[in-house]
């Protein structure tokens, strides 16, 4: 968790040219003819599982659900899929009047209310459509490595819809709080529009359209970089569709729609900017013990054994957090029932595993964990991903894996150190909670 206050270093960018943030004509929902915008969002559609895909369907025959993860029949064809009735909703809630386009270009404050950790916190930022840049070649730089399989399905969706349905997720330095403090003079005196999703977290949006606010935000983000938190998949399909476009004859200059992304910006100074751990839940290591643990990790790490059964757990979580540091992991062996703490001690068997990586990239708690404990120490099958350490005790107690491994959490100062020296953090290294809605605005790809 990035605590209030963080200040982070921003790398040299030399001579890259300035960011494009742009104020748009949003599509949105008219709430006349829609319902509440609460029944009307959806959380991004990889954290959506059947159960709650069920849910948001039966909310509202206009939630944005329809849009971005249609349901699966066993009749499908390319010609009938779930992205052809993605599209065709679209047209028809267009036509209906469902969703319209603002008449004035705007930039859309977005603020969420949550708890985490037990404490409250509200995350502060904006919604803007950002020129696209290839990877290295401007001030726009990912931190995490993607899969073909999301973005196959997000590019076949987009194609379909010719709309950017959900944000991406980018960070930017702002150490004085220019670019926050203007903002919320803008909308001090709005009243917002609200949704609260099923985990509790309160979005609230509101539209401004100052032109004199929207010129000194947008100049302000001009020399600044941007880090992607999450989307990635949603960025680089992006880019492939702009690809897509251009070989189709319809991107008619720089100022056509496909040369641009729907984008949440938020300051890394933020208070509400929160980065949950993400703990590994292991299968494919047989039945591993205590004995065998400190067996396998050998002279490479300081063992400790801290307890049993969910005190255990919760002991063993609570030192990882203390040490304030990447090279603690706690360990759960479910076979036995034992917690343990484990110091790394050997940054040389990372150099010798990842010489293509930088220091930085090394000292990393996930990457010593995929690289040298199960890439190499105890090779395993399979890691599940959970956050919090009451989904991690509960697997342990229900037999769901045989090794639980606790994982303090990246701070923004590796997600901008590894991200600006143009490499990319092992899978799962970050975790931004909370997830930012779908359905609050659209982007439009198409000429209006």
């Amino acid at each position: 968790m990035a605590p209030p206050g963080f200040v982070v270093d921003v790398p040299e960018l030399g001579a890259a040219p300035v960011a494009d943030i742009q104020a748009f004509r949003a599509y949105r929902y008219d709430l006349g003819r829609a319902g509440t915008l609460g029944d009307l969002t959806a959380p991004p559609y990889d954290v959506i599982d059947p159960d709650l895909q069920d849910a948001l369907y039966r909310r509202s025959p206009h939630n944005v659900i329809r849009l971005i993860l249609n349901k699966e029949t066993p009749a499908d064809t390319e010609a009938n899929s779930r992205y052809t009735r993605s599209a065709q909703d679209l047209r028809d809630w267009q036509r209906e009047g469902i969703i319209v386009q603002d008449s004035a270009r705007s930039l859309y404050v977005y603020h969420q209310d949550f708890e985490a950790e037990g404490k409250r916190f509200t995350r502060r930022g904006f919604l803007a459509r950002v020129r696209l840049e290839r990877f290295g070649e401007g001030r726009i730089y990912p931190h995490e490595h993607t899969m073909s399989g999301p973005k196959e399905d997000r590019f076949k969706l987009m194609r379909a819809t010719g709309m950017n349905l959900s944000p991406v997720f980018g960070l930017y330095p702002d150490i004085d709080s220019a670019i926050q403090e203007k903002l919320d003079e803008a909308v001090r005196r709005s009243l917002p529009l609200e949704a609260t999703d099923h985990l509790g977290v309160v979005s609230r949006l509101w539209p401004v359209t100052d032109q004199s606010v929207v010129s000194a935000v947008t100049g302000l983000m001009g020399p600044k970089p941007t880090f992607i938190a999450d989307g990635h998949h949603r960025y680089e399909t992006a880019l492939r569709y702009l690809e897509d476009r251009r070989q189709a004859g319809e991107v008619s200059g720089p100022d056509a729609p496909p040369n641009f992304v729907l984008m949440m910006l938020v300051s890394m100074q933020d208070p509400g900017l929160v980065i949950l751990p993400t703990h590994r839940l292991v299968s494919g290591v047989g039945d591993l013990t205590s004995e065998r643990l400190r067996s396998s990790l050998g002279s490479h790490f300081e063992v400790e054994n801290v307890g049993s059964g969910e005190k255990g757990a919760h002991d063993a979580w609570e030192l990882v957090q203390a040490h304030h540091g990447q090279d603690i992991l706690g360990f759960g062996t479910v076979a036995d029932g034992q917690w343990h703490i484990a110091r790394f001690l050997s940054p040389s068997l990372m150099e010798e595993l990842a010489a293509e990586h930088s220091r930085a990239w090394h000292s990393l708690a996930v990457s010593i964990l995929h690289v040298a404990v199960l890439g190499k120490l105890l090779p395993a099958g399979q890691c599940r991903y959970v956050h919090l350490l009451r989904e991690v005790t509960e697997a342990v107690a229900a037999n769901q894996c045989q090794l639980a491994v606790l994982v303090p959490p990246a701070e923004m100062s590796h997600v901008e150190e590894i991200a600006g020296n143009l490499e990319k953090m092992p899978a799962k290294s970050t975790y931004f909670y909370p997830k930012l809605l779908s359905g609050l605005v659209f982007h439009s790809l198409k000429a209006t």
